[in-house]
């Protein structure tokens, strides 16, 4: 049997020499020599905040012969945020809504005890936070099944994602995602826990899982893609910051 060779992907080849950044009133585009770059819908790819253009810029820059938009996370939440979020900002709020009424947070395992523990200590102060932060009110429950959470906090959980901007509620409802979790999602967004840090905490489970069986090779690359996706979410959500 011929062995399959790997294949590789079909990545763009790098066009350009340099990336910029050039303010244009309380706006702030990048450039490819000199030329401003485009969304997938064509539109600017362009921010009021120069510090996140300036990352940006950098991603573009740190591009080799070819360019992977699998390393430039940035880009890619800045694109989905001008072509997609102002049309969709109602179901984004929605699914907020949804993620709390299943909130990682709030499913404990019902054993071992360690592994309960770990949880609770991880977890719990995060559960009080959005309830005394944002009047999100969670009830926790033993094991998978999910319990009905009170209306109420569903309805502030959808309010805080519609009063965001299309930027911040791209980058939550993305952590959201990365997370399993609304309430450490929102803790990042409200700049109370580090996106790293938040990243771990979504992970309890899964490193109670590692310590007991060994490490997969192939899950962890994908980890490390997911972390490094988190920590994007932190530089954006830091330069954004009010």
């Amino acid at each position: 049997m011929t062995e399959r060779k790997p294949q590789t992907p079909n990545l763009p080849r790098r066009f350009y020499k340099e990336a910029a950044v050039s303010r244009e009133g309380d706006t702030f585009a990048i450039l490819l020599d000199g030329k401003p770059v485009r969304t997938p819908q064509k539109n600017h790819l362009a921010t009021t905040h120069e510090t996140l253009a300036n990352l940006i810029a950098a991603e573009w820059d740190a591009q080799g012969e070819l360019i992977d938009p699998t390393t430039m996370p940035l880009t890619r939440l800045l694109n989905v945020s001008i072509d997609g979020t102002p049309g969709a900002r109602d179901a984004m709020a929605d699914e907020v809504a949804k993620y709390t009424e299943t909130d990682l947070v709030c499913h404990l395992a019902d054993g071992p005890s360690e592994l309960r523990a770990r949880q609770e200590a991880g977890w719990g102060h995060w559960r009080q936070w959005a309830g005394k932060s944002l009047d999100i009110v969670l009830v926790p429950v033993e094991g998978i099944i999910a319990s009905p959470q009170p209306d109420a906090s569903l309805k502030a959980a959808r309010a805080h994602a519609a009063s965001l901007d299309d930027l911040r509620l791209t980058a939550l409802t993305w952590a959201m995602a990365l997370y399993g979790s609304a309430v450490l999602a929102l803790a990042v967004e409200q700049g109370e826990l580090d996106a790293l840090d938040a990243f771990d905490l979504s992970r309890i489970d899964e490193t109670w899982q590692i310590e007991q069986w060994g490490e997969d090779d192939e899950a962890m690359d994908i980890v490390a893609r997911r972390r490094a996706d988190a920590d994007a979410i932190g530089k954006l959500f830091a330069a954004i910051a009010r």
